[in-house]
């Protein structure tokens, strides 16, 4: 099918979209093999995946085995549940005591934007994603237009917004800015929680009472695996110094394979300092300088993402590994009884705010159409080739008035809700992950994964 304006049902198959799909107790009443549609459907984005994974291994790029972490991430998921944490955005997420409030809003719908006073950075950190930034090379010369961001975000968020960052860059390399910045932050937004990022080494006792007094709230800190002990040792001593003035002091850092020693040296030493919280970020590879990941024998998560997509996030894409050991680090901090709260940051969840902001405005686009609050994706339901002789009149007898046909792929799409009803039928169903898109023609949905219905 094509595009279609979003008052339509139409698709719009990227030749990247692809994703992972999960079996479920409807492959025990339907199968695959007399359905030759849905197979056509499903092999689809498998082949779509490989084009896209095949294209990077080209230039280089070096994939884990497809799903080879699965069973052990599952593993210690169900630990971290064991212990209470709590598991957000469709699992995304995931976190154990505080957790601030710039994570929550990042996601949320009251509200949050992130702003940069300068790209310039004192530090040259192979793993950082700055160079895919849209005028990266003039923002580090010139630094960046926070006042018309702020004037722009003004206009847009005319009820204010919820949460405010700062970041680079290093913002304290330009941190005249910086507070010119924080201070007409809380002219525009009074109401906002103000957060700032920084590598820490720089920061002064004069910055830190000038920051507070600009209204900083929370002030996230990095420390990087690959430093020299004093190094690491002067970013620790900075959020001692930190903590004197800013409300909450936390670390905010990519969880990178083989350092789990040193990880749990750190932890312990943000327990003695009495960070509020930690930040544990899945570690990223931003598409340049793969020679520093392969020389470290790192390789990519495969599937690199839950749903395949052409995200803005600029984050790259995500190391295997990485998630294991931050999952197995929370579970050891909480074991040690440490106070701080901790946070796990998959790249998938950084992807999250961006489907919230394309799709919740479109939750009621069409009858078929359901926004999912947990991944924040648009579903449908299909039933493909000789299933949909089977299923239109159950659909019909319970209700579902709403059914629109595809000849070109062989489907019939139905609102999720009507899925139950399909339980114990013999047909294989299927959920449609979807996007709101737009172009110059106007609005339309685009399908970018499809995998049989749980």
């Amino acid at each position: 099918m094509g595009k279609a304006q979003a008052s339509k049902v139409g698709y719009n198959r990227k030749a990247d979209a692809t994703g992972r799909r999960l079996g479920c107790d409807f492959m025990n009443a339907g199968t695959l093999a007399g359905n030759d549609s849905l197979r056509a459907a499903l092999r689809h984005y498998d082949e779509v995946r490989e084009t896209y994974l095949r294209a990077l291994a080209e230039h280089g790029v070096e994939f884990a085995p497809a799903g080879s972490s699965d069973a052990e991430i599952a593993q210690l998921r169900d630990e971290l549940a064991q212990r209470g944490a709590e598991f957000r955005n469709a699992g995304a997420s995931i976190r154990m005591g505080w957790i601030s409030k710039g994570c929550i809003e990042c996601t949320g719908n009251k509200g949050s934007e992130t702003f940069s006073t300068t790209f310039r950075c004192h530090r040259d950190c192979y793993f950082c994603f700055n160079h895919n930034q849209a005028d990266y090379d003039k923002f580090v010369r010139e630094g960046c237009p926070w006042e018309e961001g702020l004037a722009r975000a003004a206009e847009t968020y005319k009820n204010g917004l919820a949460v405010i960052g700062l970041t680079g860059g290093e913002p304290l390399l330009s941190f005249d800015a910086s507070i010119a910045f924080l201070n007409r932050a809380r002219e525009l937004f009074p109401e906002a929680h103000k957060r700032m990022y920084t590598s820490g080494d720089l920061l002064t006792e004069d910055m830190a009472r000038a920051l507070r007094d600009a209204g900083l709230q929370e002030i996230r800190f990095s420390v990087k695996d690959f430093d020299p002990e004093p190094m690491q040792e002067r970013v620790l001593d900075a959020m001692r110094l930190a903590k004197r003035y800013i409300p909450d002091v936390m670390v905010e850092m990519p969880i990178i394979p083989g350092t789990e020693a040193r990880m749990k040296e750190l932890l312990a030493s943000f327990e003695e300092i009495g960070i509020r919280g930690i930040n544990m970020l899945e570690f990223c590879f931003p598409f340049h300088s793969w020679d520093e990941f392969a020389r470290r024998g790192l390789v990519v998560r495969n599937p690199p993402f839950d749903v395949m997509y052409d995200y803005g996030y600029s984050g790259g894409l995500p190391i295997a590994g990485s998630e294991q050991l931050a999952l197995s680090l929370m579970i050891w901090a909480h074991d040690q009884g440490f106070s701080f709260g901790m946070h796990y940051c998959s790249l998938d969840n950084k992807h999250r705010s961006e489907m919230r902001q394309r799709n919740e405005r479109a939750a009621h686009v069409h009858p078929c159409f359901t926004f999912d609050k947990g991944d924040f994706f648009l579903k449908t339901a299909k039933v493909f080739g000789p299933d949909r002789e089977v299923a239109r009149p159950v659909l019909a007898t319970a209700g579902c008035d709403t059914m629109v046909d595809s000849d070109e792929e062989d489907s019939t799409t139905f609102p999720l809700r009507y899925l139950e009803f399909l339980r114990g039928v013999n047909v294989t169903p299927a959920v449609a992950y979807a996007v709101l898109e737009s172009d110059e023609n106007g609005s339309y949905i685009q399908e970018l994964d499809l995998r049989v219905a749980e």
